[in-house]
């Protein structure tokens, strides 16, 4: 999955609530309410916290995606508790595995979350750096023996301290058994091993083809703990998100444009050779429905200093949006 713009949403039964209740500070997920405070023991986790309330801040500005924020939720539980274990002389599980598959359709949001959770790894102290490393399988595959292992350890290395995330994935077994794919799956196994808390490897593609590719080999299968499916938009999810896109643009969509937004979502989900592609493709249709607004606005020779007519999106805007250039 190539790049694609964070999106977000304003209905809050979808947050991370961090409510502020005088000098203590409630982190709640839905009905999982978690107490954090300074103990007798005298850990002081405040800059941990106030840095977790910011990263969760970004997760809570994408649409859906519950699975996700609960992972993120849950890890940085793990991390709180794993501090005053350690203070207690106690075993602390913060140092668990956490590479990770990604399954789903292109436009679910599987780039936007892997480099999101590379910035809160970084800032709650599991990664050094931070960055995020994307290839594919042309950037881990030699041509001939040897060159292979060569390639796919170079890219690791550009990942130590951060994130290597592997788009389509299971293209890496497609050749079938001489293809030199599998002897890049070879040296990321052995990577995992001698760079063990150094980089999170995650691995994406479609849901399909991710699980044959994640069974085909025992020690892939057994590596990655966290497997996570990015199901696909419904309609009311892609509208969220065009109205999000528009007003990080300064824009807004009219009620008759809403309706004509919703009127494409739902011819494309009835065409059986739609390739809606989710976010990525209303992405497009905002973008091209912004230069058929300004085009339309010089060609009305409309009060062009009016904040209201500047912003305003119309359905008309929406005209001819399919086309290929528009």
């Amino acid at each position: 999955m190539s790049s694609k713009h964070a999106t977000a949403t304003s209905n809050t039964s979808h947050k991370i609530h961090i409510i502020l209740d005088h000098n203590r500070e409630l982190i709640k997920l839905k009905k999982t309410p978690f107490q954090l405070h300074h103990d007798e023991a005298g850990v002081d986790n405040k800059l941990l916290q106030d840095t977790f309330k910011e990263i969760i801040k970004e997760f809570n500005r994408l649409v859906g995606l519950e699975d996700i924020k609960k992972l993120m939720y849950g890890i940085f539980g793990l991390i709180q508790v794993g501090k005053y274990r350690e203070v207690l002389r106690l075993k602390s599980d913060s140092t668990q595995v956490l590479h990770m598959v990604f399954k789903g359709n292109p436009g679910t949001g599987k780039t936007t979350v892997a480099r999101l959770m590379a910035k809160m790894f970084k800032d709650l102290g599991i990664l050094s750096k931070g960055h995020m490393i994307e290839v594919e399988r042309a950037d881990l595959v030699g041509e001939y023996i040897g060159h292979t292992a060569q390639k796919t350890r170079e890219q690791v290395k550009k990942a130590l301290g951060g994130i290597l995330f592997i788009d389509e994935a299971y293209s890496l077994i497609r050749g079938g058994e001489k293809d030199f794919g599998r002897e890049s799956i070879d040296a990321l196994v052995k990577s995992m091993e001698d760079y063990k808390n150094d980089f999170i490897l995650i691995l994406a593609g479609y849901s399909i083809e991710m699980e044959a590719f994640i069974h085909s080999n025992p020690g892939v299968h057994s590596r990655f703990p966290i497997q996570l499916t990015f199901d696909d938009y419904s309609m009311e999810e892609l509208i969220e998100i065009a109205e999000v896109m528009v007003e990080e643009k300064d824009y807004m969509l009219t009620p008759s444009a809403k309706q004509k937004l919703k009127q494409l979502v739902m011819e494309e989900n009835e065409n059986p050779l739609r390739n809606l592609s989710n976010s990525r493709l209303v992405r497009n249709w905002i973008e091209k429905a912004i230069r058929n607004q300004a085009v339309r606005l010089l060609n009305e020779q409309q009060a062009l200093q009016s904040k209201h007519i500047l912003m305003g999106i119309q359905s008309e805007d929406f005209l001819d949006i399919k086309k290929k250039y528009v």
